[in-house]
């Protein structure tokens, strides 16, 4: 009998890993790719052009993506290198997030207070030694498995790729290399968007499950990038995960301000990097705030 209840519940792990993104409602997200608005791309062009950062695009050293998200059924994006990969630094620690999280939800990991508080650690101050601990729990090859995922499909290995973890964040090697750009902890603009609309949607865990990986995010610990650009700007929460490396930097959020909602990321490989990314914020935040149809967005 208890050898059939550990082989119902891999069966059932197995089939809401296949099924395709749903939001709260069970309805079919909008596909990211269909989403390009032409208006927003023209501003994020020139945003970019007039701070001097179109060189580092057309080097491919910066990579953005903007999506708003104001209208959830109806998102509009822009983005410049959004399927560059490049090597993301603590970015990638939300994949990890989210592993546990999925684990979570299929019963096979208990989130107790203190794994809870493991894994603020690893969002909010970016501990690399509460990441390891926490990709131990989900395991590597399993991570891989859930961000390849049909459910998911954050990394595609026959495409530009993605989110990637292939290493802890200790001193270990590589335990798997993304076979795209031989990457241990990557990322591309355009999927990292997707994780946050999956995000805003539930249609990454269950409601309750998403509720707990928004406050782990919310109040980020370190003043820096987008949070630093954004600082100062009544009535905006943010939801976010950065990452710095030597000359790697990087930042993500969920922003809502003012009833509207947007997704903004940046992965930048310049030891100027992280000062593009502080200059950048608060440009698109008015980019989206003057461009964006009027509407109440519900508070969560």
């Amino acid at each position: 009998m208890y050898r059939f209840l550990l082989s119902a519940r891999k069966w059932v792990a197995t089939a809401l890993v296949a099924l395709g993104p749903l939001s709260a409602h069970s309805n079919p997200l909008p596909d990211l790719r269909q989403a390009g608005d032409p208006t927003l791309q023209r501003g994020l062009e020139k945003v970019v052009a007039d701070l001097g950062l179109a060189g580092e695009v057309t080097r491919g050293d910066l990579a953005v993506s903007l999506v708003d998200i104001t209208e959830p059924q109806h998102p509009r994006m822009a983005m410049l290198n959004g399927d560059e990969m490049l090597y993301a630094a603590s970015l990638p620690k939300i994949a990890i997030l989210l592993g546990a999280f999925v684990e979570a939800e299929s019963g096979r990991l208990t989130l107790d207070p203190q794994r809870m508080d493991t894994l603020t650690k690893m969002i909010r101050v970016s501990s690399n030694e509460a990441a390891s601990e926490a990709l131990r729990w989900v395991g590597g090859e399993r991570l891989i498995e859930i961000l390849e995922s049909p459910r998911y499909g954050l990394y595609d290995p026959r495409g530009a790729g993605g989110l990637w973890v292939g290493k802890s964040y200790g001193p270990e090697g590589a335990y798997r290399r993304d076979p795209v750009h031989n990457l241990s902890h990557g990322a591309t603009a355009f999927q990292v968007a997707r994780f946050y609309q999956m995000l805003d949607a539930d249609a990454l865990v269950n409601p309750s499950l998403t509720s707990k990986m928004k406050e782990i995010m919310s109040r980020p610990g370190i003043v820096h990038k987008f949070v630093k650009g954004l600082t100062g700007i009544p009535g905006l929460a943010m939801f976010r995960k950065s990452g710095s490396w030597r000359d790697a930097h990087a930042d993500s959020a969920l922003v809502e301000a003012n009833g509207r909602k947007y997704i903004i990321v940046g992965l930048a490989h310049s030891e100027q990097g992280g000062e593009w990314l502080v200059r950048l914020a608060p440009k698109l935040h008015g980019l989206v705030m003057a461009s964006a149809p009027a509407a109440t967005v519900a508070q969560r």
